[in-house]
């Protein structure tokens, strides 16, 4: 019964998606919204077999996945270990838990002026934004992970005379993977949020580049199928990674 039920979930979210781009195309042959600024789905789809037929849609969703990546890396390895390292420490969490309160709210798009008056407008400069959205929900997802670990697993360890590293890597990593993956998923949304606003001010390529410059010349198709590929990647980074926790902790989708 469960599993006519996922299949059943399952056929619901194909069609409704599909439901929802006929009666787009539907009303945009119609008349009935305007085609300017909301062209039908034949219309995009026509333009992205354009932009993938001359490499440019290819070109510009590389260089924005590799800034990703490289962003992703550069602030979620410092925030898992820094991450670690605050939930099994309570002086370390005291002194440094205040920084993270009174930075986090920040919004990240508003230092971007600043980070590009450091960093210029080269790669560094956007690969960093992303650093910035990936580092506090790992970090903030770690340290609750860590903190929630029941008390007496880490006690344990501390009996059997444990180093701080065994402690890292054999009961704070495991208990907090499933809070650590859902860090990471979250991380991931806002670091494709960032390069796409980073490319949009200060880039000659990328995804978010694509996007502003067909507004400037007024491509609507082009800049619809812009924020689709990004809608598409955002989906494609969520079944990598949920396929990712279920095998790192199989222990959570047996539950």
């Amino acid at each position: 019964m469960s599993g006519k039920f996922k299949g059943f979930e399952r056929a619901i979210g194909i069609v409704s998606p599909l439901l929802l781009l006929g009666i787009w195309e539907i009303a945009g042959q119609l008349s009935l919204i305007d085609a300017r600024f909301f062209p039908p789905p034949s219309s995009i789809a026509h333009q992205f077999g354009v932009l993938l037929a001359s490499g440019e849609l290819a070109t510009n969703t590389l260089a924005s996945l590799k800034r990703l990546g490289l962003g992703m890396l550069l602030g979620g390895v410092p925030a898992l270990l820094l991450g670690l390292a605050m939930g099994t420490s309570r002086p370390l969490r005291a002194a440094i838990d205040p920084l993270i309160s009174a930075t986090y709210p920040i919004p990240k798009s508003a230092i971007l002026p600043l980070v590009l008056l450091i960093f210029g407008l080269g790669e560094m400069s956007k690969i960093v934004m992303v650093a910035l959205g990936a580092f506090y929900p790992i970090l903030i997802n770690t340290v609750l992970g860590v903190v929630n670990i029941d008390r007496i697993y880490i006690d344990v360890g501390h009996n059997f005379r444990a180093s701080r590293w065994q402690v890292f890597r054999t009961i704070a990593l495991p208990g907090a993977l499933p809070s650590i993956m859902a860090g990471v998923k979250l991380a991931a949304g806002m670091g494709l949020i960032l390069i796409a606003i980073s490319e949009m001010v200060a880039a000659n390529d990328g995804i978010g580049f694509m996007i502003w410059n067909s507004w400037q010349v007024l491509t609507v198709d082009t800049m619809y199928v812009g924020l689709l590929v990004i809608a598409v990647l955002g989906f494609i980074f969520s079944v990598i990674l949920d396929e990712i926790e279920r095998r790192l902790i199989p222990w959570k989708s047996s539950a």
